[in-house]
């Protein structure tokens, strides 16, 4: 994450004033980019030259949810009844804090397409697609639909039309193995790394899979790894019916805790569509803290979050970490 803005300093007035006059971006610079730019927007004979300075501040954004003990989201809470740890030490600042209901979507539904999801996979299908039905703004939100088995497949790009994204999901053919990992790193990088959208957003991917993968060229660190760069958070369905606790539940747990999100264990059909709705209302129930981190260094190491409600039962779940950029 970076933050970004820029300055109008008067021929006049450089060193008495900054004024904002031109913009500002939510996310840290690329590695490639330097820390301070400075361009002249007129040639130097003109009296009235401005000149611009790109400077960046260090500062996070993090999105996270509050439940109380029965799991249910609390949503009139304020900045002061939490704590916040940055590499274990509290922020410098905080900049921001608010309930965020109303940030565009950008939503990518991973569905493997293996064998070993064939009983139930046309009742995901249709759960996926209501879901899409009930969630997408028409020209506020976007969604795209892959599909992943031995290999991975978008059906459809990003679009908010429901109708395409539907035909997406309904294209999606079942059979081969699973390399789940690939899938989440490929959407992640492909589609939704930081930095392809100018406006902020909520990212976020919805895995519906048994969580075995057995075909995937990256690991599982890695898939998580590119999900936290993206700053994506992971939700996952289960396809599993078998009633038991299976090693690929566990990785969906890992994969869903790592960046903030929640994994869903539906043992009857009709409780897959409840967990779509699930995630549906927790889309709309987060909260968004931004702050300055104490010590940084754009040194490119992880750097953890840890989030803590001072009321008593109350549960935060938030990503638990991110990369700074590296100069």
């Amino acid at each position: 994450m970076k933050y970004t803005r820029f300055f109008c300093l008067g021929a006049l007035v450089v060193a008495a004033a900054q004024l904002p006059c031109v913009a500002q971006s939510s996310s840290f610079l690329d590695s490639s980019s330097p820390a301070v730019a400075v361009a002249s927007a007129a040639d130097s004979d003109q009296p009235d030259s401005v000149l611009t300075i790109k400077k960046r501040v260090d500062e996070v954004n993090v999105l996270f949810i509050a439940t109380d003990r029965h799991g249910k989201f609390v949503r009139n809470l304020n900045q002061n009844d939490f704590a916040i740890l940055d590499d274990h030490q509290p922020p410098q600042a905080i900049v921001d804090f608010r309930r965020e209901t109303d940030l565009p979507l950008e939503l990518g539904l991973l569905v493997d397409t293996s064998g070993s999801v064939r009983s139930r996979f046309d009742f995901e299908q249709q759960a996926a697609v209501d879901f899409l039905q009930h969630t997408l703004r028409h020209n506020f939100d976007k969604a795209f639909v892959m599909g992943f088995s031995s290999h991975n497949q978008v059906t459809q790009d990003f679009t908010d039309n429901v109708e395409l994204l539907s035909v997406g999901v309904r294209s999606l053919h079942d059979g081969g193995g699973t390399a789940l990992y690939d899938a989440i790193y490929r959407a992640c990088h492909d589609k939704l790394i930081k930095g392809q959208s100018d406006h902020p957003s909520r990212r976020a991917i919805i895995v519906v899979s048994d969580g075995e993968d057995n075909q995937s060229e990256v690991s599982r660190a890695q898939a998580i790894e590119m999900a936290q760069r993206a700053e994506v958070i992971i939700y996952a369905i289960s396809t599993d019916d078998s009633g038991l606790i299976l090693r690929g539940d566990k990785v969906l747990e890992q994969l869903a805790d790592a960046t903030g999100g929640r994994a869903f264990f539906p043992f009857k059909m009709k409780d897959i569509k409840n967990s779509f709705n699930s995630i549906e209302d927790e889309l709309r129930s987060q909260y968004i803290v931004s702050y300055r981190p104490a010590n940084f260094d754009a040194d490119g190491r992880y750097r953890s979050i840890q989030i803590t409600a001072l009321k008593k039962d109350l549960q935060v779940r938030a990503r638990r970490g991110y990369y700074a950029p590296r100069q």
